[in-house]
């Protein structure tokens, strides 16, 4: 659920309320851009997470957002389709790249002040991108709005809680939520400017929910092929 634009949607609505649709299209453009720069955060800080503590592996998983999403620079200038789909590769990928889930495990319990910094860390994205989008420009806006702010702090406390183990569920659960994000994105950027921003915003929630659906069906069914799969080879 965390890989649903929570965060990122709000600051791009504001933004197209202060700046206009053309505005919002380009940032939810710069926004494709910053999915890669998700993926590419999500395989630094897993991996760097099983090495050291959570301070390292956030800087970083920092760093691997900002080259992920400077990589797809020359790619963004590329028709939707084909960014899109390159976008997919990235993110299937970067489901291959992270590190071997740990066998058995609790899920990670809620620190006392993991809403709190959540709600926080949340606010203070959408206010800081809205005011300083008209000096950013929207590319930039939209690329800076998709950097992974609730998903950083749930990885950090799960690590604190439980180890990194944790804290690569919480980072595999973004990944795998990534194609809904990308939907989102995707239907704004073609909507917002045809249809205006309500109906915009609406079919690329829609979108984002239908695709974040057919996900969760496609892994449950996954799973339980694996699952039926293992028994096979266990009565064997």
């Amino acid at each position: 659920m965390v890989a649903l634009p929570l965060v990122s949607g709000p600051i791009v609505f504001f933004l197209a309320l202060d700046q206009g649709t053309s505005f919002a299209a380009a940032a939810a453009h710069g926004s494709l851009m910053g999915a890669a720069g998700q993926a590419a955060f999500c395989v630094a800080y897993g991996w760097s997470g099983r090495l050291g503590r959570w301070p390292a592996a956030l800087a970083l998983g920092a760093v691997g957002f900002a080259v992920g999403a400077l990589a797809l620079g020359t790619a963004a200038r590329l028709p939707l389709a084909p960014l899109v789909l390159i976008l997919a590769g990235c993110v299937a990928l970067a489901l291959a790249a992270m590190p071997a889930p740990a066998a058995g495990g609790t899920p990670a319990s809620l620190g006392r002040w993991d809403i709190p910094c959540r709600m926080a860390t949340g606010t203070i994205a959408v206010v800081a991108l809205t005011r300083a989008a008209p000096l950013l420009g929207p590319r930039y806006s939209g690329v800076l709005a998709a950097f992974p702010v609730v998903t950083s702090v749930l990885a950090v406390f799960a690590q604190r809680a439980q180890g990194s183990h944790q804290a690569n569920a919480v980072l595999r659960g973004l990944l795998l939520g990534m194609f809904s994000f990308v939907a989102f994105y995707a239907v704004l950027e073609i909507s917002v400017e045809r249809a205006g921003i309500a109906v915009g915003f609406a079919a690329a929630s829609a979108a984002a929910l239908a695709v974040q659906a057919l996900t969760a069906v496609l892994r449950r069914a996954l799973g339980a092929r694996v699952r039926s799969s293992s028994r096979h080879e266990r009565e064997e």
